[in-house]
């Protein structure tokens, strides 16, 4: 309505939506992804009409197909499927639904002739507030614990139940993220991004063997880390861990790396680490040079 600081109708929605590689394509109402979160997705930063860090997303999609037996797609089609899509805006975010398919018949067992089906979508992604990575964001911790299931640890899977409802426990706008522990008290993750600390001068980040994501972030950031010759271990932290971390950060593929400033009332600083691995990694994120495998086309 005229004067309203409400957004209209449909803003912040995918445009355009591929399925199976047509526009407009249709998703059976049988689909297992739909029922029983039977899948896997990945969200993917497009910044100068380049999907940024594309190998590393594809690797991972790959990866959990195998897990759990899925048909991988065919990677060229959707290498060209996500360029094409990035390739239509200056900042875009593109999301990519790989599920088993359509349900041949009722329950969970599978009939062996489910056809995949493959989703690729795409919202507008507005210049960012660069306040959150220089001064850092305010962080809670969540009531909800994970629970630990090592043959889905890592994967990005289609069921992120636990995540919602971790979600739904604040409203605060001023709080950007709430971590995570595991149902055997593990710090493991935020709602929506991995974690890292810092103490004693080293870099330390959950281990995500039990449950958590594997993210594509903290994957460069460890990269970096070996870099710039950091020392840097995945590990089982606790909660005496992050309180006793000097530094602490957050990162996804998204918002790259963000300091954390205050954790449950607790002030914090960004710190010199946290510090050299913005810098080190801002070139890729601002898409001023590819990884090394992209220079090749990967």
């Amino acid at each position: 309505m005229p004067g309203s600081s409400q957004p209209p109708p449909g803003a912040g929605l995918a445009h355009p939506v591929w399925v199976n590689g047509r526009a407009a394509g249709e998703v059976s109402a049988l689909e297992r992804g739909l029922h029983f979160g039977d899948g896997l997705f990945e969200t993917i930063a497009c910044v100068g009409g380049r999907a940024r860090f594309l190998p590393l997303h594809l690797r991972r999609l790959a990866a959990g197909c195998a897990r759990l037996g899925l048909a991988a797609p065919d990677e060229a089609i959707l290498r060209a499927e996500v360029r094409q899509l990035a390739a239509q805006a200056a900042r875009a975010i593109i999301k990519v639904l790989l599920t088993r398919g359509a349900a041949a018949s009722r329950g969970y067992a599978l009939s062996g002739a489910e056809a995949p089906t493959r989703i690729c979508l795409r919202y507008a992604w507005p210049p960012e507030d660069p306040e959150p990575a220089r001064e850092g964001v305010r962080v809670r911790i969540a009531a909800l614990r994970l629970g630990e299931n090592p043959a889905l640890a890592g994967l990005k899977h289609c069921n992120r139940l636990e995540q919602v409802l971790a979600r739904r426990e604040w409203t605060d706008s001023g709080i950007a993220e709430a971590l995570m522990f595991s149902s055997s008290g593990a710090l493991i993750c935020g709602t929506m991004s991995n974690v890292f600390l810092v103490r004693d001068g080293k870099l330390y980040t959950p281990r995500v063997d039990r449950c958590g994501v594997a993210g594509i972030m903290r994957q460069v950031v460890l990269a970096a880390a070996a870099d710039l010759g950091l020392a840097a271990e995945e590990r089982v932290l606790d909660r005496g861990d992050l309180e006793a971390a000097g530094e602490l950060f957050l990162t996804n593929a998204l918002i790259g790396i963000r300091p954390v400033r205050e954790l449950e009332g607790r002030a914090l600083s960004p710190g010199a680490l946290t510090r050299r691995l913005q810098e080190r990694v801002a070139p890729l994120l601002e898409a001023r040079v590819p990884l090394p495998e992209e220079a090749g086309g990967a």
